[in-house]
């Protein structure tokens, strides 16, 4: 977004003209391109000052150095370069800011740019219906309860008795993407906005220093992603913090959970959201840290590098507790985790999956984009899943519905009985709940079969299944449903959807269309049977054309 021309004026006129090493500072006339001051004074083979900063987004021009002349080290080999100081901004107040995102009304030019393109390619100008009546409303500040100043410049909280009087309600506060960096900045405006429960300081490079940070007692919302913070500085921080509840720290490389006490994170005993995702972790042992904050509902850990689940056994959390002379009592580990995202990790082991099973609350888990849950990468249906988490409401955003649920479990004693056969030990060690959902849904030992076994027999071996035409030229075709032996293989399936749709010169490729599955799972080995397969009764298969 680029900064309008009344914007730009204002930021110019009130830009201070003294700049200082490691100043946050933007581009005049682009609010988006932030870096940070690493350098200030001449340049060899030029004349007047010039700043060298660092660009946030990596776009410059050197690494610090020119012509051999090394002035500053910028992140990256391409992040750093030299700008006249009349062409950077180093901030405006965030009442200035308020000024001009609720006050300061469109240019002729800005509402010129403001249309759509009608069906002959032509400008049609938008008009807004109510629009003088809602900036009305907006300009009068004291009524203001919400405000998002985005990407606008803000690098100080301005005087401080002024934001308490201006803006008294405000609840809502989005600085994301400015040049906030210090904590004492933070404090002033949390402090003079008494009313304020929600605060967003995203993509603002914050400082290493939090000492001296008041008690913000009424935030309950703090979002923090990608502002450099480090777990060391999270603990410092919750001191300040006795009513947060909802804590977002993405995109922060944190790569470890770091305690103050010896074993577990204490504290944080209104936390019900903590948002790690797009982070560094690896070890789940960090993640058991977390395991005694008992108010703890959804644990956000997507774009992770986790490849192994484990449930902290709480004796021993005890004991190791009790063994530090720890003040604090224990709780049962993730007591009231409801919620456990871990999309885009590097779980692949039936064991991880089962262990969730132990903890006691949990009901929503996202496992999507892990080797475990893509059978491309080795992974299982999402079948398997649903019938080895016992709990679960919500698998990867989908609800998982009574009915999906039977035959996942059914499908899934199926499978196993069909690959394991007799071997007891393996089937107790890879996958527990069998024996449970044998019994529960009444499932004999014997394979179906339709050889002699008379027509109970047979007909307890045969599948309904509903095929469906989805190749582009095998064109339009009545879906059918088919009673078909459960030992029949995909490749004698293909025969079958050739015969049954008379489809001439095409190669059928099939895929199952799973309940709550966003993707149907292409059935690709010939030799397989629809029970080793686990294609229970009602399945719908979708009948492709190899390309």
């Amino acid at each position: 977004m680029q900064c309008s021309s009344s914007q730009k004026l204002n930021l110019e006129k009130f830009d201070s003209p003294e700049f200082r090493i490691g100043q946050r500072v933007h581009s005049v006339g682009d609010c988006r391109r932030i870096g940070t001051m690493k350098y200030v004074g001449p340049v060899e083979g030029y004349s007047g000052n010039w700043v060298g900063v660092d660009w946030d987004n990596g776009e410059g021009k050197h690494d610090g150095s020119i012509n051999g002349v090394r002035y500053f080290h910028a992140r990256s080999e391409k992040s750093g370069s030299f700008v006249r100081p009349q062409n950077l901004s180093s901030g405006i107040s965030l009442l200035r800011a308020l000024e001009i995102r609720y006050r300061t009304t469109s240019t002729k030019e800005e509402e010129d740019e403001m249309y759509v393109l009608s069906a002959s390619n032509r400008r049609v100008s938008v008009q807004f219906l109510g629009k003088d009546k809602i900036q009305d409303k907006l300009s009068r500040f004291e009524e203001l309860t919400a405000a998002s100043l985005s990407y606008l410049g803000v690098s100080s909280s301005g005087l401080p008795c002024q934001i308490r009087t201006i803006v008294p309600n405000i609840m809502e506060l989005d600085l994301t993407g400015n040049l906030i960096s210090e904590w004492e900045d933070v404090g002033t405006i949390c402090r003079e906005l008494s009313a304020l429960v929600s605060l967003n300081l995203s993509n603002n490079f914050m400082a290493q220093d939090i000492s001296g940070l008041p008690l913000l007692q009424n935030i309950r919302i703090l979002v923090l992603n990608n502002t450099g913070i480090k777990w060391m500085q999270v603990e410092i921080l919750k001191q300040s913090l006795p009513a947060i509840e909802e804590l977002h720290l993405m995109g922060n490389k944190l790569g470890a959970i770091t305690p103050t006490s010896p074993i577990t994170v204490q504290g944080f005993d209104s936390l019900q959201l903590l948002n790690l995702e797009d982070n560094c972790i690896s070890d789940w042992d960090d993640i058991s840290k977390l395991s005694q904050l008992r108010s703890l509902e959804q644990l956000h850990l997507n774009k992770n590098n986790l490849n192994h689940i484990w449930y902290p056994d709480h004796d021993t959390i005890h004991e190791l507790l009790n063994g530090y002379e720890s003040p604090e009592k224990s709780y049962q580990p993730f007591q009231n985790l409801r919620c456990l995202l871990l999309g885009s990790n590097n779980i692949e082991d039936l064991a991880s999956i089962d262990s969730l099973n132990s903890f006691p609350s949990l009901v929503d888990v996202r496992l999507s984009e892990n080797p475990i849950a893509d059978p491309g990468r080795g992974g299982v249906s999402r079948f398997v899943l649903v019938a080895q988490l016992a709990k679960v409401e919500v698998l990867n955003g989908s609800e998982v519905s009574p009915r999906e649920r039977k035959d996942s479990e059914i499908r899934y004693v199926r499978l196993v009985m069909s690959k394991l056969h007799d071997n007891s030990k393996e089937i107790k060690r890879l996958h527990p709940r069998f024996a449970e959902l044998k019994h529960f849904h009444g499932i004999e030992d014997e394979r179906p079969s339709i050889g002699t076994a008379g027509p109970q027999k047979m007909a307890s071996g045969l599948l309904s299944l509903t095929l469906k035409c989805v190749g582009a030229s095998i064109g339009e075709k009545l879906p059918l449903t088919k009673k078909l032996p459960a030992t029949t293989t995909v490749g004698k399936l293909k025969i079958l959807c050739v015969s049954f749709f008379k489809l001439k010169s095409i190669k059928p490729k099939l895929f199952l269309q799973e309940e709550g599955s966003p993707l149907p799972t292409l059935l690709d080995d010939d030799m397989a049977s629809l029970i080793d397969l686990g294609i229970g009764n009602e399945s719908i298969i979708l009948v492709d054309e190899e390309s």
